[in-house]
C-alpha cells in the first residue's frame, strides 16, 4: 500500500522516529539546560523504551531506531549491560566485570559502539543511592583498554563529558577521544566527593592532557575544570584555532592572547593569573580582540588584577560576569571597576552584568553608594544586574536610586543586590 511505501522513505522514517527520541543533544547539555536533571534522566529512559519497541517492530525499522536509541548516552551502563550477563555484576549503583572480555563479547559491543555520538561518564559518586547513573568500576575501564580493534572505543563520538574524575580514571579518557570530537568537558571531583585521596594533577595526567589536541584536533567547545594545570591547559588551548567556547581555570597571558584573536570564540570563562597582566600584553589587547565574544566570565584574586586586564580592552559581549575571590578591600574598589566597564564595553550589546565578591575576609560591613552603579546607566539594553558580596557589603540604596535605575534601564527584568 501507498502508506507502507511512504513510511519506507528513509528521511521521513527518521523524522518520525526523532519525534519519540530523546532530545538531540548530549545528556550533559540537557541536564545543564533543565531546571530538574532528574526529569531529564526520566525522559531519556522513557523515550528510549519507545525507540526499542520500534527497533523490534520490523527489520526496516531496526537500524534507524537503534541509531537514535544509542545516539546520546548518560553513562557506559547501556553498553555494558548489552553484553552477556555472565560478564558483569551489579553492586548497588556500581558495575563490575567478573570475568575476562572475550572476542564474542567484543563482537556484541561493536554492534552498538559506532552509533554513539555523545557520552557523559561520571567516574565516582559520594552516595550510590542518590547517583543519577550507574558507576562503572575502574576494572571495567581497564578491561576496555585492550579491544581487538583500533581505538577509539566509540569511533563516531562528537561529544565527551568526563566528570568526577580521579587519578585512576583520568588516563582512560584516551579510550574515548576521537578525531570527530567537537565538545570535550573534563571535571575534577566536586568538593563533596573528596572523601578519598585528593586529585593530584601529576605527570601522567599532564601527558594525557597534552596529547588531546593530537587525538582530537577539531574541538570547538572545551571545558576543563582543574586548578593545578595552568601551563598544560594554556599549551593545549593554543593548539586549537576554531574554538567557540572555553571554560577553564587559570591560563597564561600567551593563552589569553591566543583566545583573544580567535574569530569564532563566543563564550569564555577563565581565571586571571594572580599577577598583573604585563604592559606588553595590555598593548596587544588594545587591538580589536574577542570580536565574536558574547559571554565573558572572569574570575580573579583582586580588583587590581581585573582592572589591569580591562585597562586597554574593548569588547561587545551580551553577558559579562566578574568574580573576585580573595580581594581585600574589593568592595571599596568597585566604583572604579564599574566605571571602567562603561568605557570598555559596547553600550548597545550588553544585556547582563554579574559582579560577585566571595572572599569573606574582605571589608566586613563595607558599604558603597548607589551612585557606584551609575556608569552602568549607559547600557540602555541591560536586562539583568546581579551584585553579590556575600553578607558583608552594604549597598546604600533608597527609593530615588531605584527609580533612577528603572528609568536608566527600561528593559530591566532582573535586579539582585545583596544587603542594601
Amino acid at each position: 500500500p501507498a502508506s507502507t511505501r511512504c513510511i519506507m522513505i528513509s528521511e521521513l522514517m527518521w523524522k518520525i522516529f526523532d519525534l519519540v527520541a530523546p532530545p538531540n543533544m548530549p545528556v550533559s547539555t540537557a541536564r545543564r539546560l533543565s531546571r530538574d536533571p532528574w526529569v531529564v534522566n526520566w525522559k531519556f529512559v522513557s523515550m528510549r523504551k519507545s525507540l526499542l519497541a520500534l527497533a523490534l517492530t520490523c527489520k526496516s525499522f531496526t537500524e534507524p531506531a537503534l541509531d537514535l536509541l544509542w545516539r546520546h548516552l548518560g553513562g557506559l551502563e547501556p553498553l555494558i549491560k548489552c553484553l552477556p550477563q555472565s560478564l558483569w555484576k551489579q553492586d548497588e549503583k556500581k558495575l563490575e566485570f567478573q570475568r575476562s572480555v572475550t572476542f564474542d563479547d567484543w563482537s556484541i559491543f561493536r554492534k552498538y559502539n559506532h552509533r554513539v555520538r555523545s557520552l557523559l561518564n561520571e567516574c565516582q559518586t559520594l552516595n550510590r543511592h542518590m547517583a543519577r547513573q550507574m558507576i562503572c568500576g575502574t576494572d571495567i575501564l581497564s578491561a576496555l583498554n585492550s579491544p581487538p580493534f583500533s581505538l577509539p572505543l566509540l569511533p563516531n563520538l562528537t561529544s565527551l563529558t568526563w566528570t568526577e574524575t580521579t587519578n585512576e580514571t583520568f588516563q582512560y579518557i584516551r579510550l574515548f577521544v576521537t578525531p570527530k570530537l567537537t565538545m570535550l568537558s573534563i571535571h575534577a571531583p566536586s568538593r563533596s566527593l573528596i572523601y578519598g585521596p585528593p586529585f593530584i594533577f601529576g605527570p601522567s595526567e599532564r601527558t594525557v592532557l597534552l596529547s588531546i589536541p593530537k587525538w582530537c584536533p577539531s574541538v570547538l567547545d572545551f571545558d576543563f575544570d582543574f586548578d593545578q594545570s595552568t601551563k598544560s591547559t594554556s599549551t593545549v588551548l593554543q593548539c586549537w584555532s576554531h574554538l567557540t567556547s572555553v571554560r577553564t581555570q587559570t591560563v597564561s597571558e600567551a593563552a589569553i592572547l591566543h583566545l583573544s584573536n580567535l574569530p569564532s570564540l563566543r563564550v569564555l570563562k577563565f581565571q586571571l593569573p594572580s599577577t598583573h597582566i604585563s604592559a606588553a600584553t595590555q598593548k596587544l589587547l588594545q587591538r580589536p580582540v574577542f570580536c565574536a565574544l558574547q559571554d565573558l566570565d572572569v574570575a580573579c584574586t583582586n580588583v587590581a588584577v581585573l582592572e589591569a586586564f580591562l585597562e586597554k580592552l574593548t569588547v561587545a559581549p551580551t553577558v559579562l560576569s566578574f568574580t573576585i575571590t580573595h580581594g581585600l578591600y574589593s568592595a571599596r574598589a568597585l566604583p572604579a571597576l564599574i566605571s571602567r566597564l562603561s568605557n570598555g564595553c559596547s553600550h548597545s550589546s550588553l544585556q547582563q552584568v554579574q559582579l560577585s565578591i566571595t572572599d569573606r575576609r574582605a571589608d566586613h560591613d563595607a558599604s558603597i553608594g548607589a551612585a557606584a552603579f551609575q556608569p552602568l546607566f549607559a547600557f540602555r539594553n541591560l536586562r539583568k544586574l546581579d551584585f553579590k558580596a556575600d553578607s558583608y557589603c552594604i549597598v546604600e540604596m533608597d527609593d530615588a536610586a531605584l527609580l533612577q535605575m528603572a528609568k536608566a534601564w527600561p528593559l530591566l527584568e532582573e535586579l539582585y543586590i545583596t544587603r542594601y
